[in-house]
């Protein structure tokens, strides 16, 4: 039940949400009422059902969550005071990329993304490191998977995906120009943490008109090196 809600349907009557769920309405109305009094949905006036905070309150507990986020912030508000532009980190869950947090610049590009939010690894700058530094078993699932494109100027390649990937590692810094947006470039780099791991990624997105990629790339990379050392 708590899976049928989504950003397009945030809130939803009983009989919407048994729907959805593909539950009969009376089972529906036993979980929403035993979600309900945990605190894991809300009722309003209106009768509809919400995502309840004491969902938001366990979520917090999550270590790539709340922990990354907080050993990260420091980081992504230096590298937004320079730079005025959007921030983001993420972290890889199976096959797509989850936002951890985001900073919005008030004159920066529009991004189609939010935190908590879930994106496809293969079209954005923090989904291109991610993927680069993912088990070689997740790389052939992505690679073989038929990929999403957001304009013409999305990566819909297998081969061409791979000599970038392989660019990712080799230079240590990922480059989106207009994959998701064409008017967003996004340069993201890794978070590595004390055992070597990539754990994260972090970019900046910013207007692909007079985008200098090679000289952002320091800037995130040295925010990505704090993060790591951060997290020990």
């Amino acid at each position: 039940m708590l899976d049928a809600f989504s950003p397009e349907c945030p809130a939803m009557t009983l009989s919407e949400l048994a729907r959805r769920a593909g539950i009969s309405l009376a089972t529906a109305h036993r979980r929403a009422a035993e979600l309900v009094d945990w605190g894991a949905l809300e009722r309003g006036a209106d009768g509809r059902y919400r995502i309840g905070l004491r969902l938001w309150e366990v979520a917090s507990l999550a270590p790539r969550g709340l922990a990354l986020r907080e050993a990260a912030m420091p980081f992504l508000e230096d590298l937004y005071e320079v730079t005025r532009e959007n921030v983001q980190l993420a972290v890889r869950e199976g096959l797509e990329l989850v936002f951890v947090e985001r900073i919005a610049g008030r004159h920066a590009v529009p991004v189609l993304t939010r935190v908590g939010g879930r994106f496809a690894l293969h079209a954005t700058g923090v989904g291109l490191v991610l993927l680069a530094h993912a088990p070689a078993e997740v790389q052939e699932e992505v690679l073989a998977a038929p990929l999403q494109a957001w304009n013409p100027k999305t990566i819909t390649n297998p081969a061409r995906l791979r000599e970038v990937l392989a660019a990712v590692r080799r230079n240590g810094y990922a480059v989106s120009d207009g994959q998701v947006t064409m008017d967003g470039l996004s340069v993201a780099a890794p978070v590595v943490d004390g055992s070597g791991e990539v754990v994260a990624a972090v970019s900046l997105v910013v207007h692909a008109e007079g985008a200098q990629p090679a000289a952002l790339a320091p800037l995130v990379r040295a925010a990505g090196r704090g993060i790591g050392r951060a997290l020990g």
